[in-house]
């Protein structure tokens, strides 16, 4: 059985907008939608843990009441920081689980395919991540505006969501570093000095951070290039 953690408790304040991110219209439709209409179709994915906040929760569920969700077994609040939301999903998941995907909604454009891959080499290794190759030349700076040295990217990778971990390590790995702090579930996995596969995502698989991004998203939306 495979859970599969949605993280919708961000309040987005560098979008710079009253409206929480995950209730964030793109192409009409609140960002949330997206991920979690793949995910309930999704043939892997037994349940889905949705991890929302205090100020969220009553909007969140009502802008889901209108779709048939039928996977979605959990809603829970989060925490201060991401990480903290994550640990509050893990306890969620059904007993009966072997296996945990975690998912940023602030991604709305993951698609079938990519989740199949994702968790395919997951069950391989016991932990796997999509990402993409950086693209662009990336420089070190120190003391504010001085370029230190340019980066050799030939072996750099930009980290996306979901990542997918069997589910005994990834709660080994909360249970252990829980306190400390991380920008991703695989860094604690790592840590433990477990191996993660990496599995090549989609450049289209965007996280909305930013105006620039949301006004990326609705192009993406409107053109439907996330449907992989």
């Amino acid at each position: 059985m495979l859970s599969a953690i949605v993280l919708a408790a961000g309040a987005g304040r560098r979008l710079g907008i009253p409206v929480p991110k995950p209730l964030v219209k793109i192409n009409k439709q609140p960002a949330i939608i997206y991920s979690l209409e793949t995910f309930n179709k999704h043939p892997g994915i037994d349940e889905i843990i949705l991890v929302v906040s205090v100020q969220n929760k009553a909007a969140i569920i009502w802008a889901i009441k209108k779709y048939s969700f039928k996977k979605i077994n959990v809603l829970c609040l989060g925490g201060k920081r991401r990480q903290d939301s994550v640990y509050s999903g893990l306890k969620a998941v059904s007993s009966s689980s072997n296996w945990v995907l975690i998912h940023d909604c602030a991604r709305p454009f993951i698609g079938t395919k990519l989740i199949s891959k994702v968790i395919a080499a997951a069950k391989k290794t016991g932990a796997a991540i999509l990402g993409v190759p950086v693209k662009a030349t990336i420089k070190s700076v120190k003391d504010g505006l001085v370029v230190d040295r340019t980066v050799d990217r030939s072996n750099l990778w930009e980290v996306q969501t979901p990542q997918v971990f069997k589910k005994e390590l990834i709660l080994k790995a909360y249970n252990r570093y829980a306190k400390e702090n991380f920008t991703d579930d695989a860094s604690l996995v790592e840590k433990l000095g477990a191996k993660v596969s990496m599995v090549q995502g989609s450049y289209a698989n965007i996280k909305i951070t930013t105006m620039d991004d949301l006004l990326l998203a609705e192009v993406i939306a409107k053109g439907g290039a996330y449907a992989i």
